[in-house]
């Protein structure tokens, strides 16, 4: 099938034929014919596999073949829970539409008020926003509902873990009620059923994959470690390899990620940390530099595990392992995208064995064990029942990694932050 077979624009195929792509991905093909039909839907597919462009090209479509300028505010609303996956759907936005007369924007947290008010007070095709942000706009009566016809809910399940349920319920409440629904969600379960129950009617549901299983253009496997330093001695050796074009190595807090990268520029590699402490310029800067091949190795903090492409990206290596299992499924789907094949490392220390064994019993699958000649680990992979993790001195569980000589990582969030945001008492990190 092309996708000449869905009944696009013509416009709008001209785009997606000068963006490369050629032939629709399984969820594309599922979801475009539902979502042109006019109905609720309610889909599930592995990252990494066209998602994005599974909404942005039917509501783009369906913009076309009807105009409104009457009124001001957006007609499309895409709400999505960061600030980077935010921006890479503006992006897919404007790459889809670049042959149209489509005005869209983007309104996150941590950028200035006065941009933001102005784009609210005119039309607006299509509007990408996190949900905090969002809610703030329109507690204070800046934002203008009256003109949504479709209502997008992408990684419904990240916003309603971080807090977003009411949000999410104001949002959709305060649309005509006449609106299209879209939900996409890596689980159908627990809240996203709730709220998919409460806000939906009479969804096509399309579930291409279980959450839990990664792409199968990844080759996943573990390495055992005994100790911190050996930790860095295998890393020091994986970065090295030749085979590595680009990677993204995962850390548990901030501190970690800034501390790593010193430690891998001081062995020559070109390197930049990114996570939630860098403001926004600066992380916008540091991806694009990462995206023109100014830097072999981003060492980062989850704030990167959604939203981030980067078609070079060979590897995506764990250095520590993320503390909820369906994190590291959006962790490794920043390789193998786009159709191209990718690496995913995890380093596993004494303590991490039962994160490790939650990730399996989530995909359901083993991850292939390897140890490299003079690297190995001396200390034996424990049974499921017997890992535990290590507890402080206070007796509560350590998640957040090692502690060597009284100094490294703190056990805090990596995702917390002393930053506001006005009126709502929430971490601007979390939007």
């Amino acid at each position: 099938m092309s996708f000449e077979n869905l009944a696009l624009d013509s416009r709008i195929l001209e785009a997606v034929k000068s963006c490369g792509f050629d032939q629709p991905t399984d969820i594309q093909k599922e979801a475009i014919p539902a979502i042109l039909d006019g109905r609720d839907v309610m889909a599930s597919a592995q990252t990494g596999t066209g998602k994005t462009a599974a909404f942005v090209l039917p509501v783009l479509h369906k913009l076309l073949q009807k105009n409104n300028d009457d009124g001001i505010g957006p007609r499309v609303l895409i709400l999505t829970p960061t600030r980077e996956l935010a921006k890479q759907i503006e992006q897919n936005v404007k790459q889809f539409s670049k042959n149209n007369r489509v005005f869209f924007g983007c309104i996150v947290g941590g950028e200035p008020y006065p941009p933001q008010m102005r784009m609210l007070s005119r039309p607006l095709d299509i509007l990408v926003a996190t949900p905090g942000r969002l809610i703030d706009h329109l507690e204070r009566g800046r934002l203008d509902m009256s003109r949504v016809e479709t209502l997008i809910l992408d990684e419904a399940d990240r916003m309603l873990d971080m807090g977003f349920v009411d949000e999410v319920k104001s949002i959709a409440k305060k649309a005509p009620a006449s609106k299209q629904t879209l939900l996409f969600s890596a689980t159908f379960e627990g809240k996203v059923a709730t709220i998919a129950q409460q806000i939906l009617r009479d969804p096509v549901r399309i579930q291409q994959a279980s959450k839990a299983k990664s792409n199968e253009s990844i080759t996943q496997r573990v390495h055992a470690v005994d100790n911190i330093d050996h930790k860095h001695d295998l890393l020091s050796h994986l970065v090295s390899s030749e085979g590595l074009n680009q990677a993204v190595i995962f850390t548990a807090t901030k501190r970690g990620a800034d501390s790593l990268a010193k430690k891998l520029s001081g062995q020559g590699h070109t390197v930049s940390a990114l996570h939630g402490d860098m403001n926004q310029n600066l992380r916008k800067r540091t991806v694009e530099n990462m995206r023109r091949g100014k830097f072999r190795l981003l060492v980062a903090t989850d704030v990167a595990a959604r939203g981030l492409d980067i078609k070079g990206i060979s590897h995506v290596i764990n250095f520590d392992l993320p503390m909820i299992a369906e994190d590291y499924i959006h962790r490794i789907g920043r390789t193998g995208r786009g159709g191209a094949t990718g690496d995913a490392i995890s380093l596993v220390s004494p303590d991490d064995w039962s994160k490790l064994f939650s990730i399996e019993k989530m995909s359901g699958e083993k991850i292939e064990r390897h140890s490299i000649p003079g690297l190995e680990a001396k200390r034996p992979e424990p049974s499921p029942r017997n890992a535990r993790p290590a507890a402080n001195r206070n007796g509560n569980k350590r998640y957040g990694g090692y502690n060597k000589n009284g100094s490294g990582r703190s056990f805090k969030s990596s995702n917390s932050s002393s930053a506001r945001k006005p009126g709502t008492g929430r971490s601007e990190n979390r939007v």
